[in-house]
């Protein structure tokens, strides 16, 4: 419960600060924008480059299938269909999102609403039914957790727990990537951002809680699906069916934020002339980057159906903590421009961070120990994905001369 604490202060943090360059640049991209602005194109593009090849299309590949388990298993039906499931739903979100910011919007808000009412079912029964039920998940075979030794080993463990509980934090720094396309942004983005935060870390701790109430300690660190296992003992297979939909709805929910605001970012890139030019293209009477929503859902159908999404993402999870602290860091370089030309850093009509410069320091020192972590525990898979970004150097190259080669072409 503790690390979930922990993992929630340092999400809110980060909708701080995220909430302050999105009022300072409120443009469509996000992190790339702020990085191409801040520390120039190379990084900026390893940061696109790495979302475009696995850590965004991984994400939709994985939570795809995790959402047709769920399905598969709640309507009975042969586990073939696992894949063709998971594929529609990619599809299916995608053709949404096609046709317009407003209806992929709509569907966000829906299963926003219904990922709640099942979070809100989950703590209110679990924890008014405690105890009343068929009982708790059973420990025998529960074997003692290793206990970490010396200062360098706890400092691992807390951050080999952290990671994960960060990853399932995750996902409000994407709102910045349609910036551009936020009714009355300077207002409504940091406020969203933080309010967003608060709530997820509230359920979420709520549902932790209710957790160590209805399986104990020890039953939890035994389950592998706490949530099933939690309605499970106070309701039996009926409860456990009821949360298994609440899942479902949720991973459906999640899989359309990405599908919805990633392509944002796809379509920067290549208006600076990073990437293929046709993934710029806004569609005429949609207003949506159509081309880069193709784009994303043909990779992320190709991820799901090869079934690499998961060791790429184990790759890549270093890197995705580097990028945001980054991203960050580049509040101090804003700042710093702010005091060169004289201007007021902090006017009182604009959000900014509060406690600056402890509250962005805190959050840069704080993926700086999730990226040393992983490096620590999977020094392998870090390096793997280390060569991953490396390999979008040459890439980045490549298009630079192009745009290069296009500019002298046309004087």
């Amino acid at each position: 419960l503790a690390v979930w604490a922990l993992g929630g202060a340092v999400a809110l943090i980060g909708a701080f600060c995220f909430g302050e360059l999105g009022d300072r640049i409120p443009k469509a991209g996000g992190g790339y924008v702020y990085l191409r602005d801040a520390f120039g194109p190379l990084p900026a593009f390893l940061y696109a480059w790495a979302l475009l090849l696995v850590i965004a299309t991984g994400a939709i590949a994985a939570v795809a299938v995790t959402f047709a388990n769920y399905t598969v298993a709640l309507l009975g039906v042969s586990e073939r269909l696992t894949t063709p499931l998971a594929i529609g739903a990619i599809l299916l979100l995608s053709a949404i999102n096609y046709v317009g910011v407003k209806p992929g919007a709509v569907t966000q808000n829906i299963f926003t609403i219904l990922k709640l009412v099942a979070i809100a079912g989950l703590v209110v029964t679990g924890l008014a039914f405690a105890g009343a039920g068929t009982g708790h998940a059973t420990v025998e075979s529960l074997q003692p957790p290793e206990v970490p030794h010396g200062f360098v080993g706890v400092g691992v463990a807390i951050a080999s727990a952290l990671s994960p509980v960060l990853f399932a934090y995750g996902g409000w720094q994407q709102t910045n990537y349609i910036a551009e396309e936020i009714i009355d942004v300077r207002r409504n983005l940091p406020r969203a951002l933080v309010l967003g935060v608060v709530v997820v870390v509230v359920s979420y701790l709520l549902v932790n809680i209710t957790y160590l109430t209805t399986l104990s300690a020890p039953g939890l660190a035994a389950s592998t699906a706490p949530a099933a296992d939690a309605m499970r003992a106070v309701f039996g297979a009926t409860g456990a069916g009821l949360i298994s939909a609440g899942i479902a709805i949720s991973t459906f929910g999640f899989l359309n934020l990405v599908i919805l605001v990633t392509p944002r970012v796809y379509q920067t890139m290549a208006s600076d002339g990073l990437f293929f030019p046709a993934i710029a293209r806004l569609h005429p009477k949609h207003r949506t980057p159509t081309v880069a929503i193709t784009f994303q859902a043909a990779w992320a159908i190709l991820l799901t159906v090869s079934g690499t999404y998961g060791e790429l993402l184990d790759y890549v999870v270093f890197g995705d903590w580097v990028f945001f602290g980054l991203t960050v860091a580049t509040l101090f370089v804003y700042r710093a421009r702010d005091r060169a030309a004289g201007t007021d850093p902090t006017p009182q009509d604009r959000f900014r961070v509060p406690g600056y410069p402890l509250i962005p320091g805190l959050f840069v020192m704080t993926a700086v120990y999730v990226v040393a972590g992983s490096i620590e525990t999977n020094p392998g898979n870090a390096a793997r994905g280390a060569a991953l970004l490396a390999l979008g150097v040459p890439v980045f190259y490549f298009w630079k001369r192009r745009v290069a080669k296009k500019v002298r072409s046309e004087e």
